[in-house]
């Protein structure tokens, strides 16, 4: 018998991703699966249910959770949707337990197994099933686009019959996946780039495309792929050093974050304050508050002559190819425990221990477990 997947049609503010596209669908059925989504679950995508002909549709979600050995989406699935998934259930999507500490412990009290997409562990062998990168490479990328849209004046060097403009200057605050890939798409617009990150070992990245390395002398690597927390006389340490270039730069895209956890203050008011006239700042780490002391999330203000743009789930803004790319790394992670047609979970593959968050009534990762205890 088919293994059942059902797909989520999303309904959280902001979101216009859908959790599986055809081309991705007829992989998935080629495994063993049927594959059902809800009516108009890829409109927002600009995929009509027409393109999936691989792929059942129905009109209701109980009719299409009802059956589910499988569950896919991107964001959470609320309490509702859970509640009408069958006991042992799999559910792969984005869950972040930390801001949504309820849903955990009900998925944890319905046996159901959840993959957190999020808890994707950054190894190698793990690298195409990573959707945090896949979507943060996109949200990079849109970044230096909007920086380069509310600038009042152009990116490159520009030579006309009454002189040259001089070309804009752009730092990149946070050299992670998407940090990098604002970097390479500012200076393919012609952009003199610089970039910044508190571990060292970012400089060589920096450089391979082509920008200048912030070096403040402070090393603050730490687990997991992200930064560790500062020290007082570190951060003011690093302070000293990349104000200059925050008030030199046309553009400052800050990309320092940390999923399910509040975003660290990259640039204070005081820097702001001192920011060249008509300078922008793109803050993609609204989710989590911000990296800027000004960022109001999901808005764009303008602090004297400073516009301040804080955008929410950016790589929606982008959804047919976020979804694209999400699909293919549900498709990976899938291709794990998907034997011979058959579920098969293995506790010993690194990947698939890292990644599930609930299992047979128990919260797995014990710092999360702890977490939602104490609450």
């Amino acid at each position: 018998m088919p293994i059942q997947v059902a797909v989520l049609k999303e309904s959280r503010p902001h979101e216009k991703r859908v959790a599986m596209v055809p081309a991705v669908a007829d992989k998935l059925s080629k495994l063993g699966c049927d594959i059902c989504l809800l009516s108009g679950a890829g409109l927002s995508s600009k995929l009509p249910d027409s393109a999936y002909t691989t792929a059942r549709f129905v009109n209701t979600e109980q009719e299409l959770l009802a059956t589910a050995n499988i569950v896919l989406a991107v964001q959470p699935p609320t309490a509702e949707q859970i509640n009408l998934l069958p006991p042992g259930c799999m559910l792969l999507s984005f869950v972040y337990p930390h801001k949504e500490p309820d849903l955990t412990r009900l998925l944890r009290d319905k046996h159901i197994t959840c993959f957190a997409m999020e808890q994707v562990p950054r190894i190698s062998r793990a690298q195409a099933m990573d959707a945090l990168s896949s979507q943060a490479a996109l949200a990079g990328y849109y970044a230096a686009l909007l920086g380069a849209t509310k600038l009042a004046r152009i990116l490159p060097m520009m030579t006309t019959a009454v002189g040259s403009i001089r070309p804009a200057r752009c730092l990149v605050m946070g050299l992670g996946v998407a940090g990098l890939q604002a970097l390479a798409t500012a200076r393919r617009l012609g952009a003199i780039t610089e970039g910044y990150d508190v571990r060292p070992e970012t400089k060589e990245q920096a450089e391979s495309l082509g920008a200048k390395f912030v070096d403040t002398g402070v090393d603050a690597r730490g687990e997991g792929g992200y930064a560790r927390e500062l020290t007082p006389e570190e951060k003011d340490k690093i302070a000293s050093v990349v104000t200059r270039h925050i008030q030199q730069a046309d553009i400052v895209i800050t990309t320092a974050a940390i999923p399910g956890r509040p975003s660290p203050k990259l640039i204070s008011k005081a820097q702001v304050d001192g920011m060249k006239l008509g300078a922008v700042i793109i803050d993609l780490a609204a989710e989590g508050g911000g990296n800027c002391e000004y960022s109001v999330p999901g808005e764009t203000i303008t602090q004297g002559q400073i516009t301040i743009a804080a955008p929410l789930n950016v790589p929606s803004m982008l959804a047919e190819h976020a979804s694209e790319l999400y699909a293919k790394n549900l498709l990976n992670l899938l291709q794990l425990f998907i034997v011979d047609g058959e579920i098969k979970l293995d506790w010993d593959d690194e990947v698939q221990a890292k990644t599930v968050l609930t299992h047979q009534g128990e919260i797995k990762p014990a710092a999360v477990k702890t977490a939602l205890e104490q609450q």
